[in-house]
Order: C-alpha cells, then sequence, then structure tokens
C-alpha cells in the first residue's frame, strides 16, 4: 500500500515533488544527477538515490527498465494532486479564449461545444462534455396496438424526431382507447416538453379535468415515465480535439490507439462522468483507478456545471496521458466548468 502524505519526511516530500514535477515536464525518467543540479536541495546524488529508493519502495515512484531514473507511479500521482500539487489561476489569454467561445453566439449546444474545443487545444488534451439529451416538446404521442397487453408508442418531437418504443398495455384497453389517448395528447399536451406534459396530466387528474378512463389515463402516464426516463439515462458526450491524443510526443503510439478506441465507447464515458456530475466538486481520475482506462493508462479531470436554477446540469472536462500539467489543467478545467455555468444561467 502507497505511502501517505503525512508519512513523508520533508526531504522525501522534496525530492519526490521535484521527480514528479520533472516528469510530467519532460515525459523523461527523473535521476539523482539531474535532481542534484538544483541548487534548493544542496544533496549530493548518493543521498538522492537513497531517498528515491525509498520512495519507490513506498509505492510512489518505479524505475524502468531501460533507464537508472524513476517516475511517478500512478498512487504516486494521486498523492501528488491531492496533497502536494499547488494550483494557480489559468492565464487571461486561456480565459479570453474560453469565453469567447463560449459567447460566440448560436445554439446553446454549440456553444457548449465551441468551449470545450478551446479547453481542448488550450489543454492539448481530448476536451469532453456530457451534456443533457434535448428534450424536444411534443407534437404527437400515438399508441398502435401490437397484441392485447402490448402495442406500439410513437413520440413524435417538434423538432421532427421520431422515435418508437414497445409498451405494456395496462388491462381494458381498446383500440378505441388507443385513439382516445391520441386524441387526448393532441390536444391538451402537444407542445409541451415531457416533463411540462407529466406535470399537466398529474394537475388534470387531480382536478378531474383529464377526459380519459384509468386505463387510458395510465397509458398516457406510462408512456411519458418512459421517455424521460430514457432522456434521463442517455446524455449526449461530445468529444472534441482527439488530434491532441496523437503528436510526436506520443511515444507509447499502442497506449494512444486504445484511449482512441475507448473514447469511441462514449456510452461507457458518458458513465463514467455521470459520476461527476453526481458530485458536488471536481473528479480527478487516474490510469487503473477507473476501470475503463486501466489499459491505455490515461487520465480524466471533470467538473460539473450547472443550470439557472442551479442544479448540476453536465459535466465539461479533458481526457489525455497519465503525465498532464495537473497543476496547469484542473484550473483552466475549473474556468471551464464556471464559464458554462454562467452561458446557463
Amino acid at each position: 500500500m502507497s505511502t501517505g502524505i503525512g508519512e513523508l519526511s520533508d526531504r522525501a516530500r522534496d525530492i519526490f515533488r521535484m521527480v514528479v514535477e520533472a516528469y510530467l515536464e519532460s515525459g523523461q525518467p527523473v535521476g539523482s544527477k539531474t535532481l542534484a543540479r538544483l541548487p534548493v536541495l544542496n544533496l549530493s546524488p548518493a543521498s538522492i538515490r537513497g531517498v528515491m529508493h525509498d520512495l519507490e519502495v513506498a509505492g510512489l515512484l518505479a524505475a524502468p527498465h531501460t533507464s537508472a531514473g524513476r517516475v511517478p507511479t500512478e498512487s504516486g500521482l494521486r498523492l501528488f494532486v491531492d496533497g502536494i500539487m499547488q494550483v494557480a489561476e489559468p492565464r487571461a489569454e486561456e480565459r479570453a479564449a474560453i469565453e469567447a467561445q463560449a459567447q460566440a453566439g448560436g445554439p446553446i449546444e454549440e456553444a457548449i461545444s465551441n468551449a470545450t474545443a478551446a479547453l481542448s487545444g488550450l489543454s492539448a488534451c481530448a476536451g469532453i462534455v456530457l451534456v443533457p439529451k434535448a428534450e424536444p416538446a411534443i407534437r404527437q404521442l400515438a399508441f398502435a396496438p401490437l397484441s392485447p397487453r402490448q402495442a406500439v408508442a410513437v413520440l413524435v418531437g417538434s423538432d421532427g424526431s421520431v422515435e418508437n418504443r414497445v409498451v405494456d398495455v395496462p388491462e381494458g384497453v381498446t383500440p378505441a382507447t388507443l385513439a382516445e389517448v391520441g386524441n387526448y395528447v393532441s390536444a391538451r399536451l402537444s407542445g409541451l416538453t415531457l416533463r411540462e406534459a407529466q406535470a399537466r396530466l398529474a394537475e388534470e387528474i387531480v382536478a378531474g379535468e383529464a377526459a380519459l378512463d384509468d386505463a387510458a389515463r395510465e397509458l398516457v402516464a406510462r408512456g411519458l415515465a418512459l421517455w424521460s426516463r430514457d432522456g434521463q439515462r442517455r446524455p449526449v458526450l461530445i468529444v472534441r480535439g482527439h488530434a491532441n491524443l496523437i503528436d510526436e510526443r506520443a511515444a507509447d503510439l499502442d497506449r494512444v490507439r486504445r484511449l482512441l478506441d475507448e473514447l469511441e465507447g462514449k456510452e461507457e464515458i458518458a458513465r463514467l462522468l455521470d459520476q461527476a456530475r453526481h458530485g458536488e466538486a471536481m473528479k480527478i481520475f487516474i490510469g487503473a483507478e477507473n476501470a475503463l482506462f486501466a489499459l491505455s493508462g490515461s487520465s480524466v479531470i471533470a467538473a460539473p456545471y450547472r443550470g439557472a436554477d442551479g442544479k448540476l446540469v453536465g459535466v465539461v472536462g479533458v481526457i489525455g496521458p497519465t503525465r498532464l500539467n495537473y497543476a496547469r489543467v484542473v484550473p483552466m478545467v475549473d474556468f471551464t466548468a464556471k464559464t458554462l455555468s454562467r452561458l446557463m444561467a
């Protein structure tokens, strides 16, 4: 088990921090001679090697086979991010670039996507954003019988979208009842979103104004609930800047290919980001801490953003190699999330 930050001596902590910072900067293993040249340490290479060996035994550093230097383990990176790293505010030009893209006009989805693209470019990672599935207004909700106990529900949205579902039909529903349901929705619920339609139906039932029998009311409620549930379960994941993951610094192309494959599995990544959406603060997933990125050894930095009512709406962040400049990228992600929250307000 890895050592905690409180168990490190001041000397070990300083050397560990310098190894991690040098590795994140260069991507190369860091040797004792490199650190010995730093005036702030005033230690011999032999003394530094002894401390680095202890850090390796503690599970915080590792020695690649091809080098005498050390690199931080994923546990070491976690310790650095949680207990040592000092973050700085994004630079003025970085803040301006993100805000300019977010406020460029156009549909809100486009503004969110553009801000994510700006974040991707500034961080040299793939930018990711989880947005709720758009909820179109209802134009028509119709049911066609399949069998005595099943029907096909057809939802036509105001945006022209058409979706079909097979639903169980309450006992006592006849083809005439199905037609009655269609007429009711067209007359009373057309033009409303699913959430608004559910609220309207509930109000009319309480007020005794829903001109439907019990079976028909149940069928309408069941259909509206089905699509509302689906919408909540299917957030939309936008990935921008795949190309940032492939450049001359990508020494391990197999790892990059695995990461790109993982990015194709958007549903899995959306599930991962949903963990951040249900939290209050930023989430940082490092390498094998999450099974999804165990093979590619990638890191995800993600922060939730909020809507006008203050409720959590989506998540924005980046995916890249574990060798990220966390001190720079973490506040950049946080600033993007706050910018999107202001945009949604």
